[in-house]
């Protein structure tokens, strides 16, 4: 018999997910295995918990996810030029690139090599999804009741 509680604040849930582009291409997703969560522990950016919200046990949802709901507008602020010299010359700097760049606390950064000139890298400190439209299916599994938390709206 399937339980009838809804996703929502106060509940642990037990999904199977799949996160595409709209393409139609892959980025992430469960598989065969299954995920859990606790509504606002982290683990799902808010937007992504909240087109989960209402749900019950058994039910499937197709969702798009737009940019600002999920990884962020892109930001061109986030958008550097560092100098050439900054980096080893052994370095064979390419579009796409990931390099890895730490933060005044010492915590690393990724950025992506954008465009690469003679003496400056262009380097994106944006999230790779960023500024993109995603699709978020997912199946939900169980949803539990943990605590007796009220909507945060």
């Amino acid at each position: 018999m399937a339980n009838d509680v809804p996703v929502g604040p106060g509940t642990r849930v037990t999904l199977k997910f799949e996160l595409k582009l709209e393409s139609g291409d892959h980025i992430d997703g469960t598989g065969d295995e299954s995920a859990i969560f606790t509504v606002g522990d982290g683990s799902l950016l808010p937007g992504f918990e909240k087109a989960l919200f209402g749900m019950k046990e058994g039910e499937k949802g197709s969702f798009q996810i737009e940019a600002e709901h999920g990884f962020g507008p892109l930001n061109p602020d986030n958008v550097h030029m560092l100098r050439r010299s900054d980096f080893s010359e052994d370095m064979k700097l390419e579009p796409g690139l990931v390099v890895s760049f730490n933060d005044p606390e010492g915590k690393c950064i990724p950025g992506v090599v954008g465009r690469v000139f003679d003496e400056t890298v262009e380097i994106d400190f944006n999230h790779p999804l960023a500024g993109r439209v995603l699709h978020f299916d997912a199946v939900i599994l169980n949803v539990t009741q943990v605590s007796a938390e009220i909507a945060r709206m």
